[in-house]
């Protein structure tokens, strides 16, 4: 059964939650995507069977969740993840799934004190200036000036409307510029066949980051999706090591 809760900020958000044993874990989803992903279900479906407290939730303007996508900003998408974890007792393992990862990393900047672990899934931190911003061309640029908003083709369905407030929002919540201490066991994921995130992104988060616990695993030719059956496992693994590890 959907739940639903209300936002410090006034934002109606889809969630659900399996009961079980803490820390909780908190699957954040990827951008334009929902809590019905096959990552997100593959945790749920884990944590039922391991007893483990869970949730899966959708930002706003996504999914279940009220509001439009394109009023959206990390920001406020960060708020939005900041506000399901409010609701647990006690510290959470953060599982971020390409956009997730970054507000997962926002989530271990902003409140350290919470966070007992984190598992990164293709982590895409800073993309909307480091893709986005800095892949467009002269005209994308000025569209964005005057018009507010470009349209980007998207293999996942319909073109992605790309505001200009996202971009100038996101460059307030950059996480690569700045250091980032991550005190707590990490695990980040990458497939090498990423057409969305490169293999460098990886590498850079890795080396740009301090902690006593952080590993990188590279996995051959997986993509973006990070969904088959080798990938699932994988994250299960992941997820499982960083609780042992946090203990």
């Amino acid at each position: 059964m959907t739940d639903y809760l209300q936002t410090p900020e006034g934002r109606r958000i889809a969630y659900k939650q399996t009961d079980g044993t803490a820390p909780t874990v908190i699957f954040c989803g990827g951008f334009k995507s929902d809590m019905e992903g096959t990552k997100a279900l593959r945790l749920e479906d884990w944590a039922r069977k391991s007893g483990r407290a869970f949730i899966r939730f959708d930002y706003s303007g996504h999914g279940g969740s009220d509001g439009a996508f394109e009023d959206g900003a990390i920001g406020d998408w960060f708020e939005d993840a900041q506000a399901v974890l409010g609701m647990v007792e006690g510290k959470v393992i953060l599982v971020g799934s390409s956009m997730g990862g970054w507000i997962s990393l926002l989530l271990a900047r902003a409140m350290p004190d919470r966070i007992a672990g984190l598992v990164t899934i293709a982590a895409a931190p800073d993309f909307t200036e480091d893709s986005m911003w800095a892949g467009f061309s002269d005209d994308q640029r000025v569209a964005l000036e005057t018009e507010g908003q470009v349209a980007l083709p998207s293999d996942y369905g319909e073109p992605y409307i790309i505001t200009r407030r996202l971009i100038e929002e996101g460059r307030s919540r950059l996480v690569l510029r700045d250091p980032l201490d991550l005190s707590f066991p990490v695990r980040f994921l990458q497939g090498t066949a990423d057409e969305d995130v490169d293999m460098s992104v990886a590498l850079r988060l890795l080396d740009h980051a301090t902690g006593p616990d952080m590993r990188l695993t590279l996995v051959d030719g997986a993509d973006h999706r990070f969904s088959d059956a080798d990938c699932l496992s994988l994250i299960e693994h992941s997820v499982e090591e960083v609780i042992a590890r946090s203990q």
